[in-house]
């Protein structure tokens, strides 16, 4: 499936390249320029490296590292000097590009912000982060929903950041909304590295869908990234999986979209995506679309609660030096808690 790496494109194929990024130190301006101009020049290092390649992917942090600063001065915007950068390289390169930012908020504090951008360098998706990794990210809940743009030879693509990969109701939105290919960045550090690789293929195979994940890499002096780079086929295998720690591999994968659709009309045992809304439709015509499960409906009702909810022990990001918010989701925050 993987036609060697992508060397040997298929007619329906889209090649994927996923950057296994150094782990930058940003902490002032002349920093976000200098990481900037380094995810400008290796996506020319992607285009040189293959000449199918369809879409080159960085990880979340790629342009910020993994200090959480929240600084005002290195948050990007998105008419901003940076995305104006990466949306040239892909132009200048004549391939699709997925990026990270973390994006300024005047209302809240800062998105933590994915791109997909053509070769044309047009945003064709633009997403917030649904479920920062708490108690350590400060990053504001995403509240857009997740996204599914068209993507290059006529795939549909979805992008999840990180810590949304770990709930699998995060994948099941993608492929239910259309995705095909679903794409994970990630700044994942080592004790992660197990609970990374089996979610991305159950990820995979719950919803016949492919998904292509990478880590940023290597130190920056206080956190060690594991790189990762991995892409499973839509049956959950992995069919290209990167050296850890091996910083700025490039890990690539041909994908096919049309075997995916093949397996989404045609299977009958473990068509999962299908038969979650069509439960046992052996028995009853058109199976069970009820509703059975008590945490969708309370959810979506505003009554979520653990049976163990008042047993709970971190529910705010104070054990990670941030204060504890006093601002409901939704509210705009005020002068002085943005000042604080």
């Amino acid at each position: 499936m993987s036609g060697l790496g992508g060397l040997n494109k298929s007619e329906h194929g889209v090649v994927i390249g996923t950057v296994q990024l150094q782990l930058p130190v940003v902490a002032t301006p002349a920093d976000l320029a200098a990481q900037t101009a380094r995810i400008v020049e290796l996506v020319g290092k992607a285009r040189r490296n293959m000449a199918t390649m369809d879409l080159v992917v960085f990880p979340e942090y790629a342009l910020h590292g993994l200090s959480m600063d929240i600084n005002p001065e290195i948050m990007c915007r998105l008419d901003g000097p940076e995305v104006a950068a990466f949306k040239q390289a892909c132009i200048d390169n004549a391939i699709w590009g997925c990026f990270s930012i973390m994006e300024f908020n005047p209302g809240g504090m800062p998105y933590n912000s994915g791109l997909i951008i053509d070769d044309e360098g047009e945003i064709r998706l633009y997403y917030r982060k649904m479920h920062p990794w708490v108690p350590v990210e400060p990053w504001e809940p995403g509240d857009q929903g997740i996204p599914v743009c068209d993507g290059p030879n006529g795939c549909k693509l979805a992008l999840i950041i990180c810590h949304d990969g770990m709930f699998p109701e995060m994948a099941r939105e993608c492929a239910y909304k259309g995705a095909e290919i679903m794409i994970r960045t990630a700044g994942y550090t080592a004790p992660i590295r197990e609970s990374w690789r089996f979610t991305n293929q159950s990820n995979a195979f719950c919803n016949l869908m492919a998904t292509v994940n990478v880590c940023m890499c290597g130190s920056d002096g206080t956190f060690d990234s594991m790189g990762e780079g991995m892409i499973c086929n839509f049956d959950g295998t992995i069919i290209a999986h990167g050296t850890a720690g091996r910083v700025d591999e490039i890990i690539t994968a041909e994908l096919r979209p049309d075997l995916i659709r093949e397996a989404r009309t045609s299977w009958g045992v473990e068509n999962n995506i299908y038969q979650f809304g069509h439960r046992g439709y052996v028995a009853v015509k058109g199976g069970a679309q009820d509703c059975p499960y008590t945490y969708m409906t309370d959810l979506a009702a505003g009554a979520y609660r653990l049976p163990w909810e008042d047993d709970v022990e971190v529910t705010d990001g104070t054990s990670c030096g941030f204060p504890a918010p006093t601002r409901a989701f939704g509210e705009i925050m005020k002068h002085n808690e943005a000042a604080e």
